[in-house]
């Protein structure tokens, strides 16, 4: 796995060809990273199915309880089908946006 450090965030990005091992992975270290901002790199993996993409479901509602942002980015993921829990964009850049946005309104009170 690869992390990447970012000012107010890290981006987890999978070094092998498994999407649920990766996600297997993430929750088993949730611990070491529940108190940062999250970006998970999925864009390599192309399209994934609902199934796939559900192995990231509960660490997502999990991390986000703790009031720190969770977003994955791949671009074809069909939005139409994806739980609402879900933050989903297709650019690391739009993820970097999402995280500023929920940053700001966790300062507001929201």
């Amino acid at each position: 796995m690869i992390i990447i450090e970012k000012d107010n965030y890290k981006i987890f990005r999978d070094e092998k060809d498994d999407v649920n091992e990766f996600a297997a992975f993430l929750s088993s270290i949730h611990a070491k990273y529940r108190e940062e901002n999250v970006v998970i790199d999925i864009l390599k993996y192309g399209e994934l199915s609902l199934e796939e993409l559900l192995g990231f479901l509960d660490l997502s509602n999990e991390h986000r309880a703790n009031k720190k942002s969770f977003v994955i980015v791949n671009d074809t993921i069909n939005i139409d089908v994806v739980p609402e829990e879900f933050v989903i964009v297709p650019t690391l850049k739009e993820a970097e946006d999402i995280i500023q946005m929920e940053e700001i309104e966790r300062d507001l009170g929201f």
